[in-house]
């Protein structure tokens, strides 16, 4: 298996990963009862999830994290690699909006919100090595 090969395969497991964090934040948007993962004053995915920064109008940011990583799985695999570091980056800025919302706005963290900005760098940090990599023209051979 090549380089690229493996890359794609790890990209696209990446972003299983991150939509597995994206559908566990939707969870505790819908959620009514008591947050599994409210751990303390500083740590509560349920108080995360159910403020207004949770929804973009009528749609859960959640939905658009699971739609996002589902979208870069697929361009992963494609090995579209300058499309997916492009929407990979616009993932990354918004994921670190959302990042400064809770740090500034909310003081109060979702590990789930946590683990998909993990997701996400390193899927733009991936992709943009990808994206430079095929960029390069092959060396000329010296005679």
């Amino acid at each position: 298996m090549c380089e690229e090969d493996a890359l794609r395969w790890i990209v696209a497991l990446v972003a299983l990963a991150g939509l597995l964090a994206a559908s566990a934040a939707l969870r505790e948007h819908y959620r009514t009862d008591a947050s599994p993962c409210s751990i303390n004053e500083k740590w509560d995915c349920g108080i995360v999830n159910h403020s207004p920064y949770a929804v973009q109008g009528p749609v859960p940011v959640a939905v658009i994290g699971m739609v996002g990583y589902l979208l870069l799985g697929v361009l992963a695999l494609m090995r579209a690699w300058k499309f997916a570091f492009a929407a990979a980056a616009m993932g990354l800025a918004y994921s670190l909006y959302l990042t400064h919302i809770e740090a500034s706005v909310l003081q109060i963290w979702c590990i789930y919100c946590v683990t998909s900005l993990a997701m996400i760098s390193l899927i733009t940090l991936l992709t943009l090595v990808m994206a430079v990599r095929r960029d390069k023209p092959a060396m000329a051979h010296k005679s």
